[in-house]
């Protein structure tokens, strides 16, 4: 089957998931055709239909070999392991892995087996990440052979709950592969067997767009993590955002995401998704490597990606750096940065996007946007405002700082003049759901109506906020 008749097939089966409502008086027609569930999930085969020879990924393999996959080879490849999650009946499925071409496939074909995924961090304490596994009720772990052995605490705990290790080379079957490829391989084996339906069989697209896609679990620094809800529209218009704030769409070729965020990190701000829509190149990272991402900035087609600042500076101060050819669009995020890093980064051909959120907001929901008169001031003063969290995402509302000290449902705005401390709070699309399993610590985040975010801020005249402190404990790792 051609791609555009996998295309109009998935087309079809999805229009007969809709039924058509024609009830009422003779004045009225009552339909719903010109609805569809919003999920990103559809995102990887829809970019397998239209160009399915484009690269998807390349990376860097821990065997040493470049390997490069085509948007059908990896969509088939998410087809597979969908196939697989259902036949087995799995419906929770963690992952420890580091930024490989397993945890990207793992992202869609998790969601496309109707289950949704459990992505941890693998730099915490085993006991950690043990408590999330049991507390997310997984019932099957995909695991990077490099972090396998940090699960031994949660098999003793949960021994019935399987793993699947990613071997992270480029073979797909042999002795160089691993069970992550054989589960991928009997996947891809019983969809040919059972009529070959491909996708059209799959959840590309969710039944309900409300339920949970991921959890995606808070650092924990001062309690247990808590697993934040995020949902098939959350996710799918959060992704939207990240390519219209990050400009990750191009009139000519494609952009090329060099993967230095961590997938694990609040569904890598959702950029798996982001980046397959508009059918980008994912540069995978096994790790933080400064002489490797500045050999990839200088050989490879990359005009994006994402890194904190303690990353950015250090990337900065390597001794392979030098200004760059084309400009490489870096949005910035974490803690506040400083207008010298971004002066340093700008020097460098290295574009800063300054943006602002939190796992509870699917990562970035504010933007620091450039005006055109700031090329007209002060260089110190327009790396000042550069350094402002700005104002709400394209997909949200706008981002509001409220008095503190004042009860839960009273919301009061503090002055636009720079200088009154209040909280932020969001409201809209992109804030999550709630905590899995936690109905006080949701009623805390959405107290008055509105998602807490525990940062403390100020609203300058513009209408722009500037952090000033984060009133709760923070991790910054890279």
């Amino acid at each position: 089957m051609s791609p555009l008749d996998r295309l109009q097939s998935i087309a079809s089966h999805l229009t007969s998931a809709f039924p058509r409502i024609q009830e009422g008086d003779s004045h009225e027609y009552h339909h719903r055709n010109n609805f569809h569930t919003l999920s990103p999930t559809a995102f990887l085969w829809r970019a397998a239909c239209i160009e399915p020879d484009a690269t998807a990924i390349y990376h860097v393999t821990a065997n040493s070999k470049i390997l490069r996959r085509s948007y059908l080879e990896t969509a088939d490849r998410a087809r597979g392991l969908a196939y697989y999650l259902r036949k087995h009946k799995y419906k929770r499925v963690g992952i420890l892995c580091t930024n490989t071409p397993a945890f990207l496939e793992s992202i869609f074909g998790i969601a496309a087996a109707g289950a949704l995924n459990v992505a941890v961090n693998y730099r915490l304490k085993t006991d950690d990440i043990s408590y999330i596994f049991q507390h997310s009720d997984v019932d099957l772990i995909i695991a990077d052979y490099e972090f396998a052995p940090l699960l031994e605490k949660f098999s003793k705990e949960r021994p019935h709950v399987p793993i699947l290790v990613d071997n992270d080379t480029d073979e797909t079957e042999g002795e160089l592969s691993g069970p992550f490829d054989d589960a991928v391989l009997e996947g891809l084996k019983l969809d040919a067997a059972t009529g070959g339906r491909g996708w059209a069989d799959l959840e590309a697209q969710a039944k309900n767009e409300e339920d949970v896609i991921a959890l995606a679990y808070t650092s924990g620094t001062t309690a247990r993590p808590k697993g934040v809800e995020y949902t098939h529209r959350g996710c799918y218009l959060a992704a939207l955002g990240n390519v219209i704030e990050s400009g990750l769409n191009y009139h000519t070729g494609r952009c090329g995401y060099l993967w230095t965020l961590p997938m694990f990190h609040a569904q890598g701000w959702t950029f798996p998704w982001a980046v397959t829509a508009v059918r980008g190149t994912h540069y995978c990272l096994r790790k933080i490597d400064y002489p490797e991402i500045w050999r990839l900035l200088k050989t490879e087609n990359i005009t994006h990606f994402n890194a904190a600042p303690t990353v950015n500076t250090l990337l900065c101060a390597a001794k392979e750096a030098e200004k760059l050819e084309r400009p490489v669009r870096v949005t910035v995020a974490a803690s506040p940065p400083s207008a010298w890093l971004f002066e340093q980064m700008m020097d460098l051909n290295l574009q800063p996007v300054h943006v602002y959120g939190l796992t509870e907001t699917y990562g970035p929901i504010t933007k620091g946007y450039h005006m055109p008169e700031w090329e007209n001031i002060d260089l110190k003063e327009k790396y000042a405002k550069m350094a402002r969290q700005g104002h709400g995402f394209v997909a949200s509302l706008p981002a509001r700082v409220i008095k503190t000290e004042q009860p839960d449902d009273v919301l009061i705005d503090v002055q636009r003049d720079g200088k009154e401390i209040g909280e932020i709070v969001f409201q809209g699309n992109i804030c999550a759901k709630g905590y899995y399993k936690d109905a006080e610590a949701t009623r805390k985040l959405w107290a008055g109506g509105v998602s807490r975010s525990g940062d403390l801020a100020v609203m300058h005249p513009d209408g722009a906020i500037q952090i000033l402190d984060r009133a709760k404990d923070i991790i910054i790792s890279g």
